[in-house]
């Protein structure tokens, strides 16, 4: 199962720690971790999950495999910038949000718009004009949780496509 890990691309320490424990559950259960191949979020994730034997892709905004923080096993090269988001999301079975800023943002809108499940560890909250707090975001209090809820709503999702 391939899951995406999403996030800041320059997080404060506690949201790189964050992120790398996220990548070490992943890695320990035999996950395959995709993200946009960079540093930050994607750097720390990418390590943790290599730290614990996990397989690990980098989808990369521009041409050059070289650019992939040295925890990609697999860069994938685009030259699409931002467009890129839409890939990661779409190849993960579910998302997993670390921070983030307003890529980060625009990843969860597309996940959520295509029915792919977001799991979010200290990330944004959606508030749709005056009605109350939208729930689509899954909020999980640490990464084993975060990773526990991707799985779970990932098999969810494989179940109601079968």
């Amino acid at each position: 199962m391939i899951i995406a890990v999403i996030g800041a691309g320059e997080p404060s320490i506690e949201v790189a720690d964050l992120a790398e424990e996220v990548g070490q559950e992943l890695g320990k259960r035999g996950m395959t971790l995709v993200c946009g191949g960079l540093g930050g979020v994607m750097e720390a994730a990418c390590r943790g999950a290599k730290a614990a034997g996990g397989t690990t892709i980098g989808v990369l905004p521009g041409s050059d495999p070289k650019a992939a923080n040295p925890w990609v096993d697999y860069p994938i090269c685009t030259g699409l910038s931002y467009a890129r988001n839409v890939i990661i999301v779409k190849t993960g079975r579910a998302v997993i949000a670390v921070g983030g800023a307003y890529g980060t943002l625009s990843e969860i809108g597309h996940a959520l718009s295509d029915g792919v499940p977001v799991v979010g560890l200290r990330t944004w909250g959606l508030i749709p004009g005056d009605v109350p707090p939208d729930s689509s975001i899954l909020v999980a209090k640490n990464a084993s949780e975060a990773v526990e809820m991707a799985v779970e709503a990932a098999n969810t999702r494989e179940h109601k496509s079968s």
